[in-house]
């Protein structure tokens, strides 16, 4: 009898299988974005166009909503005379802080991206802010700064003004006196020397994913540009930069978000300050601010793709 040839099983490529475990990875978010934030936020959208009241029927508590259609959304730009002013000054406040917090984690990978003693201690320290800052530590921080602008002690650049700021705007001048350089300039380098705690704090996250990306670069291609005559700034421009944009986009998107989100924000300070008093109204402005959010997002993400450099798999 003649052998039957066994004809070998397909196997899925290497792409699918990492598909895969991509799926899986994230399974478990979609599924409570579909079973627990959905709900919430279709909630949240209704409410945002009906009033909450709490009637008491009996020994019972019914939530009674009255329609109001745009209502709330149209008075948060009409007869509320803060909601765009704070509205502002956070898109303000975004414009300056983004850009610097990139610059810097980016300036701080590059350097501990290189070969030192005690790489490994420096990459904790400098993220040790990024633990420090968030929950009940952030709320424990922002406190023994408040008690201590009370006091009257030294101001650590992490907010306010006065006498024990950083620098002063007559020290910039009289360092760019013989520059040329405008007003506008002297203020946003006194800004940011003065806020230079804030930045470090928020810069922890985005410095990780910027090694991620410089440690896979290939050596051989530095080994390369060194072999062809290259100098490092040569290099840095020609390689590192174009190698590590799509991480650039990643961190300013990721930079916009956390700016938008966190407790300083202006404008989230002031929904939440409203919230108590009418949860719809706070509900509106919440939706508007999360749609310009988004548009911002957008139009960040379009202007950063066409400088976008993806290395080709093939």
């Amino acid at each position: 009898m003649e052998k039957q040839l066994k004809i070998p099983k397909r196997h899925a490529s290497l792409e699918k299988r990492k598909a895969r475990a991509g799926y899986l990875f994230v399974a478990p978010f979609l599924v409570g974005v579909i079973l627990i934030y959905l709900p919430i936020l279709l909630d949240s959208i209704w409410f945002s166009f009906n009033n909450i009241n709490i009637d008491v029927v009996g020994e019972n508590r019914v939530i009674v909503l009255l329609p109001q259609g745009f209502k709330y959304y149209t008075e948060a730009f009409t007869t509320d005379p803060q909601f765009v002013t704070k509205l502002l000054s956070g898109i303000q406040q975004l414009v300056f802080e983004v850009p610097a917090i990139i610059i810097f984690s980016l300036f701080i990978a590059v350097v501990l991206n290189q070969k030192m003693l005690g790489r490994a201690a420096f990459r904790a320290i400098f993220f040790i802010p990024v633990i420090i800052s968030t929950g009940l530590m952030e709320s424990i921080n922002a406190s023994d700064l408040m008690s201590g602008a009370a006091e009257g002690g030294i101001d650590d650049g992490s907010g306010g003004g006065g006498a024990s700021q950083i620098i002063s705007a007559l020290d910039v001048e009289l360092l760019f006196e013989n520059m040329k350089v405008g007003g506008d300039l002297v203020k946003y380098v006194v800004s940011l020397v003065n806020n230079v705690y804030n930045i470090i704090n928020y810069s922890g996250v985005q410095m990780l994913i910027f090694l991620a990306g410089l440690q896979s670069i290939s050596p051989a291609i530095y080994e390369a540009s060194e072999i062809e005559g290259a100098t490092a700034w040569e290099t840095f421009w020609k390689i590192t930069f174009p190698m590590i944009s799509p991480m650039i986009l990643v961190n300013t998107v990721y930079t916009i978000i956390d700016s938008f989100t966190k407790k300083s924000n202006v404008t989230m300070s002031y929904i939440s300050s409203i919230y108590s008093g009418n949860e719809s109204k706070a509900t509106a402005m919440s939706w508007i601010y999360f749609v310009v959010v988004i548009l911002i997002i957008a139009i960040v993400a379009g202007i950063a793709s066409t400088f976008i450099f993806y290395q080709r798999k093939d």
